[in-house]
């Protein structure tokens, strides 16, 4: 994937899901927005101009049902959830998002209905009727293969009821006249852009299942409901409202400008990465492009399939009863340990389980003793033999060369894995193996015993020790801050280092192995645990 296209004239744009907001937010959905603000955060790093938007889904027969389940109207129910739930807990989890889009917004619904009508004019839509199964808790219709036997009170209508497979509760039989988009013209299209697109769709394992789903066929969408009236009108009937998937996807056009802001549209559009789950992606990736194809306009580079977290072997959902709210780990381990653990734990793509004793595990390993430890013990030994002033290193040799060597290692493959392949777990992982070297420079080297040697020599050995360690951590601040901003903070303030190089968000990716960019003289401070053990962080 290209970085982007052209830095003067695009952004790198990346987007989330705009969530549904029948509920408040679970770790599922954290993670996926976490993950969005780690590669806009190190996107901004590298200088590049870049958008993160996100945003919530308001419409649609769920948040009716429960908006009137409350006693209160659907309107009032998502103004409810967004400003009390989904905001304050982007914003306890340090997200940096540049817009917060609402589906119900006059910016969003304006165009959209530009959108329809202008697909409804070239020929793209037709009205006709529809009955089949419908799964409210998906908002979309089901095709007969994908759905579950259930069961019911009376065994002999056991093999009537089927069952969603990703809810596991009973689809709804509807029967209504619609209208529908010419999905199944497009099948031939999509499959040449893919094969001429390889990457437009990821990990492999997405790839392959929308490649087999549209070899099979593809069957025209309804995109109209006209048994209830929570949605955006079709602008040419409004007995109907548009169905909500075709209503949230094109959040990511209306959010970038589309119909209103010719300038802003150019710069943002098409979007670099639309980062979705695993069980939206046919939406995101057949659906939605079609939809552009019909309407003219250019596809989105990429489509990234996260998988899904996993509680008990079931996917975390409310409707599952194993939704988590984020707040219940951060209260216990911090937002920035909590940043850290769901991207460093399970590689992004592939389902992974959450586990207590895990995240207790690396972190007490990784984060307090690996890296928290590193900070603490250098800025004490600068603090102990010079005074807090880091002195010069003016006798470095070949263990200094390495440690240097190391960083440029770690530089290259963390850019790699996380600025292009969206592979967090392993670009945390270079970043990291660096911070152990560091830790085994230290103990190899043992500066608290090179610090009795009172000789020219011998203080001005200590010295490059304790410079190369603190330029190191210098170096560290940089390729985690946009993992873990609030940390990455903090050390940068231990290390003095604002005072010489500016602030740490202007630093970039680009020079962070330009060995000796930490002046000596820089006042080191020995400031708060980075990553207080647990049991004390239990007693704060």
């Amino acid at each position: 994937m290209a970085a982007t296209a052209d830095h003067d004239t695009s952004a790198f744009y990346v987007t989330t899901p705009i969530y549904y907001v029948n509920d408040r937010p679970h770790l599922g959905h954290a993670y996926t927005t976490v993950a969005g603000d780690v590669l806009t955060r190190w996107h901004r790093q590298r200088g590049e101009k870049v958008w993160y938007l996100t945003g919530t889904d308001e419409h649609g027969q769920k948040i009716m049902r429960t908006a009137e389940a409350n006693g209160v109207t659907p309107q009032e129910w998502c103004d409810k959830l967004v400003e009390d739930a989904w905001k304050p807990l982007w914003q306890h989890l340090d997200i940096a998002n540049d817009d917060f889009i609402r589906t119900t917004e006059q910016r969003h619904t304006d165009r959209v209905q530009e959108f329809v009508q202008d697909l409804h004019d070239k020929g793209e839509i037709y009205k006709g009727g529809y009955e089949g199964p419908y799964c409210v808790g998906c908002e979309e219709y089901k095709l007969p293969a994908e759905l579950l036997p259930g069961a019911t009170d009376t065994a002999s209508d056991s093999n009537d009821v089927k069952l969603c497979p990703i809810h596991k509760k009973p689809v709804e039989w509807l029967e209504e006249e619609n209208y529908f988009f010419r999905l199944s013209a497009y099948g031939p299209k999509l499959l040449e852009f893919y094969a001429a697109n390889p990457d437009f769709i990821a990990p492999a394992s997405a790839r392959n299942e929308v490649l087999r789903f549209v070899e099979q066929g593809l069957q025209d969408l309804s995109i109209s409901r006209s048994t209830f009236d929570w949605g955006i009108p079709l602008p040419w009937d409004e007995k109907h409202v548009l169905y909500v998937w075709v209503d949230a996807l094109q959040n990511y056009l209306t959010a970038a400008g589309y119909g209103a802001d010719p300038e802003r549209f150019a710069e943002l559009w098409p979007a670099s990465v639309h980062l979705v789950g695993k069980d939206i992606l046919r939406f995101h990736a057949v659906i939605w492009p079609a939809m552009l194809m019909a309407a003219g306009l250019p596809l989105p580079q990429r489509v990234v399939a996260n998988g899904w977290l996993m509680v008990g072997g079931e996917k975390m959902s409310k409707s599952n009863l194993t939704g988590i709210a984020p707040q219940d780990l951060t209260a216990h381990f911090g937002v920035d340990a909590y940043r850290y653990y769901f991207l460093r734990a399970i590689p992004f793509g592939t389902d992974g389980s959450f586990s207590w004793e895990d995240f207790t595990a690396r972190y007490t390993s990784e984060l307090a003793n690996d890296f928290g430890n590193l900070a603490s013990r250098v800025a004490a030994m600068v603090g102990k033999y010079f005074d807090r002033s880091l002195p010069a290193a003016t006798a470095a040799g070949p263990a200094e060369q390495a440690v240097a060597e190391g960083l440029a290692t770690a530089v290259q493959t963390a850019d790699r894995k996380i600025g292009e392949e969206l592979d967090f777990a392993g670009g945390i992982a270079a970043v990291f193996e660096f911070v152990k070297q560091v830790n085994g420079y230290l103990t190899e080297q043992e500066p608290w015993k090179v610090a009795k040697d009172e000789s020219a020599a011998g203080q001005a050995r200590l010295a490059t020790i304790l410079y190369t360690a603190a330029e190191a951590l210098r170096a560290t601040a940089v390729l985690l801050n946009p993992l873990m901003p609030a940390t990455a903070e903090k050390l940068w303030d231990s290390l003095g280092a604002e005072a010489g190089l500016g602030a740490l968000a202007d630093q970039t990716i680009a020079t962070v192995a330009d060995w000796g960019r930490l002046p000596a003289g820089s006042t080191v401070t020995k400031g708060e645990i980075l990553f207080p053990r647990l049991e004390e962080k239990a007693a704060l």
